[in-house]
């Protein structure tokens, strides 16, 4: 009988992963705070699907490119480095609160091409336009691949990627029914102060990845 374990800890871990990716102030979060309070938690709960299932298409494209290549130590040491420079770069820019670059105008461009007129459609094409959010999944899945905390098959891929549609889901339907039910008390300022403690999240993760390289290198040296 195939041990279910593997499976499991990779849906979970796909879960934390899509949930706290969707923290950070963004498009899609942006779109839920601006109007979710007068149109109600019914079309936040389509926004936040939508970019949920362009979210979980990024992540599955970034198993995929990335299949064949594992094999090599070169690559998976490249991708250590990859992974702590992104992460440190991310932690800072969401630390201070600061748009990254390319997210507004992909955004722009996306929905003067595709002009979405639904909830979903919105935060379909939101997600798609910021490139930064198939950046991040590169990044995160070359991270647990090459660490070994996911098993590499597609299996647990597919966990993994229902796991993050899962978690970044719970995050939109949470975000949509606080501003349809409490549109004061929620604020820009208050998913800043999110999008900040994501960012000691993502700070926390460089220095784990950071000591790893150190170790790494030092193990070599000796």
């Amino acid at each position: 009988m195939t041990d279910p374990w593997p499976m499991v800890s990779a849906a979970l871990l796909g879960g934390i992963s899509g949930f706290l990716a969707s923290v950070p102030g963004g498009p899609v979060n942006a779109t839920i705070l601006a109007e979710g309070g007068h149109r109600g938690f019914r079309w936040a709960l389509f926004v936040g699907m939508g970019a949920v299932v362009m979210e979980a298409v990024y992540c599955a494209a970034a198993f995929a490119g990335f299949d064949a290549l594992f094999g090599s130590r070169l690559f998976r040491a490249t991708m250590e480095l990859v992974s702590f420079i992104l992460m440190l770069w991310l932690g800072i820019k969401y630390l201070r609160g600061v748009p990254i670059p390319g997210e507004t105008q992909g955004v722009q461009l996306m929905e003067r091409r595709f002009h979405p007129h639904t909830g979903f459609w919105t935060g379909f094409v939101r997600v798609l336009g910021n490139p930064g959010i198939l950046l991040l999944w590169i990044t995160v899945t070359a991270m647990l691949l090459s660490r070994e905390w996911l098993t590499d098959n597609w299996l647990c891929k597919q966990s993994f990627v229902g796991g993050v549609a899962s978690g970044a889901l719970l995050w939109f339907s949470l975000l949509g029914w606080g501003v349809s039910r409490h549109r004061d008390s929620i604020s820009p300022l208050a998913l800043r102060r999110l999008s900040q403690l994501s960012g000691l999240l993502l700070l926390g993760v460089a220095v784990v990845v950071g000591v790893r390289l150190i170790s790494l290198l030092a193990a070599r040296h000796t």
